[in-house]
């Protein structure tokens, strides 16, 4: 006999099934229940024992206990333009400020952070990654974050990461993000992009992003050209 929570779950899933068969498809993650549902999400929070999910139309709220991980996706609602919008200017002076110290185009930095988090400053990716621009642990101690939900702290680190890869590839603003993405040792190891999906599918991204909000993709860094294949 099926109980109230879980008559409730099975709506919320039914609704969320309606919606995204109404809608075209785009690019996402999804959340894995225990049941071995998939919900397609565009960003996701812990708030206290329940784990808040935005989806095409609205968000909804499980237990943390019925999520078993959130993994990368191909596909999800176009809708999401509607429900989970890029930067409403909130972070566009922490951004414009990382910038400018760091000598990165914003525009950049504004991608990297609509790709990694939508802008949600509470992420938290399966790998443990935190915040607007999603540092791991490691990352966040070596450029001195001690607030990884602070957006001030983690653009400031993420940026100044971002920066060092930026260098480390001499301007490459693809394998720079290659570099955020998968880690610098695995685009050393094959001198290259990784052959990963996810990785290829994350460069592309936010590349064809840029491409669509300048006339020119932006350099990345000041003083290295932008190098392409």
């Amino acid at each position: 006999m099926v109980g109230h929570i879980g008559r409730k779950v099975l709506s919320l899933l039914n609704l969320f099934a309606l919606l995204t068969a109404l809608a075209p498809l785009a690019r996402a993650n999804y959340a894995v229940l225990r049941s071995g549902a998939r919900i397609h999400v565009t960003s996701y929070e812990t708030v206290s024992d329940q784990m808040r999910l935005t989806v095409p139309g609205g968000t909804m709220e499980l237990p943390v206990d019925n999520i078993v991980s959130i993994e990368p996706e191909d596909t999800f609602s176009a809708n999401t333009a509607i429900v989970a919008p890029l930067n409403d200017g909130r972070y566009s002076t922490l951004i414009r400020a990382a910038a400018v110290k760091n000598g990165i185009d914003e525009k950049l930095i504004e991608q990297v952070i609509a790709t990694e988090s939508n802008f949600n400053p509470r992420a938290v990716s399966r790998k443990l990654a935190v915040g607007l621009m999603q540092l791991l642990p490691g990352n966040a101690a070596h450029y001195s974050v001690v607030n990884v939900y602070d957006p001030t702290e983690n653009i400031e680190g993420g940026t100044r990461y971002l920066r060092d890869l930026l260098v480390r590839y001499r301007g490459n603003v693809q394998l720079a993000l290659a570099a955020y993405n998968a880690g610098p040792g695995t685009v050393d190891r094959y001198s290259a992009i990784p052959p990963f999906p996810e990785t290829l599918s994350y460069v592309r991204r936010i590349m064809a992003k840029l491409a669509a909000t300048r006339e020119n993709i932006p350099s990345g860094l000041t003083g290295y050209p932008n190098r392409f294949y």
